[in-house]
C-alpha cells in the first residue's frame, strides 16, 4: 500500500514538521488503516514513532498531547506507541507504512 492509496489524508508537509518539531525520526501507520475494513469514523490509527536519542529528555507533560495532535493532523483518533514489545515489532515493521523518514528528507 501507497501513502496515495490510504484511507486517511496525509499532508505530508504538516506531517514533517509534527516530526520535526519532535525529534521524531521516523513515522509509520500499522494495523487498521493499513487494511480495507478500516473505518475512519470508528477504528483509531495505530501509529509508530522512532525518535532520536535524546529527544524525550525534556518533553514532560507534553508527551502525552502527541497522540492528539497527530490526530488532529491524520482527521481520526490515534494510537501513539513509541515501543512494541520484542515479539510484535517484526510483525509491525513487516506490515507498517513508513509517511515520514528524515533520512528520506
Amino acid at each position: 500500500m501507497s501513502i496515495a492509496e490510504l484511507p486517511l489524508k496525509i499532508d505530508r508537509e504538516r506531517i514533517a514538521r509534527f516530526c520535526r518539531e519532535r525529534g521524531i525520526r521516523k513515522l509509520s501507520l500499522f494495523g487498521s488503516a493499513l487494511r480495507a475494513d478500516f473505518d475512519p469514523a470508528h477504528s483509531d490509527v495505530d501509529v509508530l514513532a522512532e525518535f532520536h536519542p535524546e529527544a524525550l529528555r525534556n518533553t514532560g507533560w507534553d508527551f502525552f498531547l502527541y497522540g492528539e495532535q497527530l490526530g488532529e493532523i491524520l482527521g481520526g483518533r490515534v494510537d501513539f506507541c513509541t515501543h512494541l514489545r520484542p515479539w510484535l515489532r517484526p510483525l509491525v515493521q513487516k506490515h507498517s507504512l513508513t509517511i515520514y523518514d528524515e533520512s528520506a528528507s
